[in-house]
Parts: structure tokens; sequence; C-alpha cells
């Protein structure tokens, strides 16, 4: 289980997060922008949930604040039992995340990947290699495996980066737009193994603007929008706050809503 908790994201422009962080006020939140504000959900186990949302909605922003990699200004994540600003080790152990930027070793092949990231993790031996196969079969790897990284196309990349963030069992996955841009053979495999992981019992999130894949993978969907929740819940669900019949059209109106009330206030 995953539980956010009241996370606000604002980024300052240097010269005022200098005068922020001495406690001055003067200035101090002209032209500051919140990417996230005051976000709170759980995340269940056994479970694939969807964050659907505009380009700069806020679905990178909330990922990176989850897996510790930005700081939130204001609230915090709890992995299981462990909070994330307190035992930040302890947590990040327990996921396993693919980022938008897959950032592999060019020079190394697709399962030499895959094993460095399992030995950073403390797999080892038979343990390690097992593990390493297992995700090359299931993702349909055999023909890259032993190549080297460089060269490799937007779907191998995404194979092996996906491979190599989960090759230690993590209890819970966060996958940034992990389908964006792929062929079709290669989101088929992304979508067997998300399934595969929760049939396992794993807590699944991956952020997309892409529908059809939310509608078709997901179990829960979050809307989000200007750093704001603005619906969450099942396909039926936000649909019915959507006052639409498909996914689509539903997140339109919800995020039309929004901006309309935003040009009121």
């Amino acid at each position: 289980m995953i539980r956010v908790e009241h996370l606000t994201k604002v980024f300052y422009p240097k010269k005022q997060k200098n005068i922020q962080q001495t406690g001055a006020t003067n200035g101090a939140g002209a032209n500051a922008i919140t990417a996230l504000n005051d976000v709170s959900f759980t995340l269940n186990d056994g479970e694939i949930t969807g964050l659907l949302g505009l380009n700069g909605a806020g679905k990178s922003t909330l990922m990176r604040l989850v897996y510790g990699l930005l700081q939130p200004t204001s609230g915090d994540v709890w992995v299981n039992e462990h909070q994330l600003s307190v035992a930040p080790n302890a947590a990040r152990q327990q996921l396993g995340v693919l980022p938008d930027d897959t950032g592999l070793y060019k020079r190394l092949s697709a399962r030499e990947n895959i094993r460095y990231f399992g030995e950073l993790q403390g797999l080892s031996g038979a343990a390690l290699e097992n593990a390493t196969e297992q995700l090359i079969q299931w993702l349909g790897m055999e023909a890259i495996a032993d190549r080297r990284a460089e060269g490799f196309s937007l779907g191998e990349r995404m194979k092996t980066a996906l491979a190599r963030a989960i090759v230690h069992q993590p209890q819970h996955i966060l996958l940034d737009e992990p389908t964006n841009g792929l062929d079709v053979i290669t989101t088929r495999s992304v979508r067997r193994l998300l399934h595969e992981l929760k049939a396992q019992g794993r807590c699944v999130i991956f952020s997309s603007h892409l529908m059809h894949e939310v509608s078709g993978l997901c179990d829960r969907i979050l809307v989000i929008h200007h750093g704001r929740i603005l619906a969450d819940g099942n396909l039926e669900s936000i649909m019915a706050a959507g006052a639409a019949t498909n996914l689509e059209d539903a997140f339109v109106n919800l995020v039309q809503a929004t901006s309309k009330e935003s040009i009121c206030e």
C-alpha cells in the first residue's frame, strides 16, 4: 500500500527560493509555480491505478515525489509502514520505478542492464539469473537480450528499463507513461506484464494521457489537472462524474468544467 497525504509541490525561481529558505516573505510567492496542490489518496495492493492527465497536469511531479526524487513543499508519502521523509531508503527498497527517461547504460547489453540493477537491489547467484531470465521471457526480449543497448529502438529501451525496474520483485511499481510511443507488439508485452504483476498482488500505478490504455488496463483511475485530483474511482464512476458514456468525453468534461471554474474565480 502507498499512502499519499496532502502532497504539495511549489517550484520557486532561484532568487525566490533563497528568500523562502531564509524565511523572508516579501515577494516570495511571485512567479512561483504550484505543480501539485494538496493531493491525498491511497493505492492498494492487487490493483492497477492509472494517473490520467494532460501534459503539464502534474503527473510526473507526483510520481517523482512518491519515489523520492523530489522533496515536497508539504505533505508526505508512506510506503507500507515506511514514511518517505523519515526512512527514504527503506521506502525505496519496496518500489520499482520506470521514470520518463529510461537512462540505460548503452555499453551494456539488455541482460547486463537488468543484472546490474538486480545486484544493486541485493540479488545474486541463481535468484538473480532466474529473475532476469523470467523477465526476458515475459517481455519477449530473447532477440535483444545480449545486444548492447546502444542503438535500441524506443520499444527495446522501454522493455529493458521496465525489466530493470522490477527485477527485484518490488511490491509497488510506478511507471511514467510506459506505453507512450510504443508499437502494438511491445505495448501488448507491457500489458501482459502489468496484468501478471496485478495477479501477484502487487500495487501498480502508471501515468498516461492515453485514454484507451487507462480504460483498458486500470481498476482505478485518478484524473489530475493543474496539480489537483479531479476524480478518483473505477471507469464507471469516472464516466458518471464526467457525465459521459466513454472515458475520453468524461475526462474532457471534467477538465473543461474545472477550467471554467478557474476563469470565473
